[in-house]
C-alpha cells in the first residue's frame, strides 16, 4: 500500500500563495461533506476540514484558478510534522501534501 489521499470538496477560504527559495506553494483550505441517516430517520451532513499543500506547477494552478468556494479534487500523501510555537509549546500538524489537482464544478 501507498501512502495516497484523494478528496473532492470545495476550498474553504482563498488560497495562500507565497515563493520560497524561488518555487511556488500554496496553502489551502478544503472542506468535504459527508451524510447519514440516524436512528430516527433524520438525515445528518457532517463537514470535515482538511488543510493541504501544494508545491511547484500545481501551486502556480491554484494561484491562477483556485477561489474560495471553488469544487476542486486533489491527490496526494499524508504529512505529519511537528513545531514548537512562541511559547514554547510542540504542535503538531496532519497535512496532504497535494501531487495534482482537477478544477470541477463551479464555485458553492
Amino acid at each position: 500500500m501507498k501512502n495516497r489521499v484523494q478528496l473532492i470538496g470545495h476550498v474553504g477560504q482563498e488560497p495562500e500563495v507565497k515563493t520560497v527559495n524561488d518555487k511556488k506553494v500554496a496553502n489551502v483550505t478544503l472542506a468535504t461533506n459527508d451524510s447519514y441517516t440516524n436512528d430516527k430517520g433524520e438525515k445528518i451532513e457532517q463537514t470535515e476540514w482538511h488543510r493541504f499543500t501544494a508545491w511547484g506547477k500545481t501551486a502556480e494552478i491554484i494561484e491562477k484558478y483556485v477561489t474560495k468556494g471553488k469544487e476542486i479534487a486533489i491527490e496526494g500523501k499524508l504529512s505529519y510534522r511537528n513545531y514548537d510555537d512562541k511559547d514554547g509549546i510542540k504542535r503538531y500538524v496532519t497535512e496532504i501534501i497535494a501531487t495534482e489537482i482537477l478544477l470541477l464544478g463551479g464555485n458553492k
